[in-house]
């Protein structure tokens, strides 16, 4: 192993590790700034979901031969950017009723 593989694997490592922890530190936040117990349930049982999905695909994308694993990013692309609306429009209505049963 050359020095420049050496370099790329380290590179591919800490970026790894810094998406995991990005992930991590956003999955914590969103949690830890919700308004009520229902809505704090509504994002653990989402990031859960959204975490599995994740780990699906990243294991499809390392076991899939070409060109299969290159033919996962659409779906991966249209699902993840959908359900992130998805899952925010379900917390503005619950936010919402929320509201409404405090006034």
């Amino acid at each position: 192993m050359n020095s420049l593989e050496l370099w790329i694997r380290v590179a591919a490592i800490a970026g790894s590790l810094l998406g995991f922890i990005g992930g991590m530190a956003g999955t914590y936040f969103s949690i830890k700034n919700t308004n009520s117990p229902r809505e704090r349930s509504f994002i653990i049982k989402s990031s859960v979901v959204c975490w599995i999905a994740i780990l699906i695909f990243l294991g499809l994308i390392l076991t899939l031969p070409n060109p299969w694993r290159y033919l996962m990013w659409i779906p991966y692309s249209i699902l993840l950017p959908l359900g992130i609306t998805i899952v925010n429009r379900k917390q503005q209505v619950i936010r919402q009723e929320e509201l409404q049963k405090k006034v």
